[in-house]
């Protein structure tokens, strides 16, 4: 565990049944791919050939011209046309998690990103007022570098002062610790953990 200063400053001793399971590939892929897919706004929409306007004359006459034979310039082979096999709001992209299966893949993200050597403790994270100046210090003394999804800061609960203070650094997220899942996890490098002793009571609480 290590302070703001990136000194080290005690340890933690991680609970076996939320850092200790085992790799599960097949059950974070379709959580993670269940939950994009619910994220889908689904306002994609094309016209087809009975949708779009014009069209109700023949081009031209079926024989005679030398030209290939059209019925319609609502066809999709035509500029203007219809358009074939488009996307179509009415789909519905939602799909079905389990609150057993979505918790699990959280303890199984977790689990690995803490066997990779991921995840930093900080004993403590706290802003008087918004700052960026300090916000940038703390990463520099965790030797968080400067690189694309850099890292993810959970903190046990909400404050206004950290996430602001933060919140102009592109590769870095602020998260609450009950707001965690698969996709905020994998998507940063690294994982920081700020109060461990209130933030492990919170994972243990919802996953009881």
């Amino acid at each position: 565990m290590y302070n703001m200063q990136g000194k080290e400053s005690g340890s933690v001793k991680l609970p076996e049944n939320i850092f200790g399971h085992t790799w599960n590939a097949d059950l974070v892929h379709q959580v993670v791919t269940s939950m994009q897919s619910n994220a889908r706004a689904g306002t994609a929409h094309t016209k087809d050939r009975g949708e779009v306007r014009g069209g109700g004359k023949k081009p031209w006459k079926q024989k005679g011209t030398g030209r290939a034979r059209h019925g319609s310039s609502r066809s999709p082979i035509w500029r203007g046309g219809g358009v074939a096999h488009g996307p179509r709001n009415e789909k519905n992209y939602t799909r079905t998690i389990t609150r057993g299966m979505r918790q699990k893949a959280l303890l199984v993200v977790l689990s690995k990103k803490a066997k990779d050597g991921e995840i930093i403790f900080l004993d403590s994270l706290t802003f008087a007022a918004p700052k960026a100046k300090d916000a940038k210090a703390v990463l520099s003394a965790l030797k968080i570098i400067r690189r694309k999804n850099a890292a993810l800061i959970a903190i046990p609960e909400a404050a206004v002062a950290t996430k602001k203070s933060f919140r102009n650094f592109g590769n870095v997220a602020v998260e609450e610790i009950r707001n965690l899942n698969p996709i905020s996890i994998l998507s940063k490098r690294q994982l920081i953990i700020a109060n461990p002793d209130m933030a492990l009571k919170a994972l243990a609480k919802n996953h009881e």
